[in-house]
């Protein structure tokens, strides 16, 4: 019989994650080492950690993020998975978090530094000044009401100037407009 691999009750305290969700096959056999009182179960393997869930996000003092898969399921618990290294530290004081745009489906989402695929091109933030770009940022993408005070051809294109501004400068949103204007 293979050791139970279980990790410390402390490891996961102040992480952030992104898992990646998979398909209920994965987790088939497993045995589950912690079901929360939330409603989560947790199965741990040597190689990382199976998450069983109906909420994603924040939670407690971390921040674990769900990247589902495409198509979605329909289930409301979804399944996620995360290898042991790719669980974060976690903190208020430092900047360790970057953002990620994508035009093709307007969203934005943060990563943080210790990401193999940073590329140091996008300015690290704390979590506060990191949330309040991605609120700047979402209203760019959902709204058009701010741009009726710019002259522009193309607002998909006016929307990627200022984001892309946004998340590689330290400059303000309200610098960043006149700038445009």
């Amino acid at each position: 019989m293979e050791k139970v691999f279980r990790p410390s009750p402390k490891s996961f305290k102040n992480t952030f994650c992104v898992f990646q969700e998979v398909l209920p096959e994965r987790i088939e056999g497993l045995i589950v080492q912690y079901d929360s009182k939330s409603g989560s179960k947790y199965y741990y393997t040597k190689e990382g950690m199976y998450r069983l869930s109906n909420h994603w996000g924040r939670l407690a003092n971390s921040k674990w993020r769900l990247v589902p898969l495409n198509p979605e399921t329909d289930s409301k618990f979804k399944i996620g998975f995360a290898a042991w290294e790719e669980f974060y530290p976690d903190n208020a004081e430092e900047e360790l978090y970057y953002l990620e745009a994508n035009y093709s489906d307007n969203t934005v989402n943060y990563q943080h530094k210790k990401n193999p695929n940073y590329d140091s091109k996008a300015i690290l933030r704390t979590s506060f000044d990191t949330a309040k770009r991605i609120k700047q940022i979402r209203n760019l993408f959902e709204l058009t009401s701010w741009a009726k005070y710019f002259d522009y051809d193309d607002i998909d294109e006016l929307r990627k100037e200022i984001i892309d501004k946004l998340i590689f400068t330290n400059k303000t949103l309200e610098e960043i407009k006149r700038e445009v204007q």
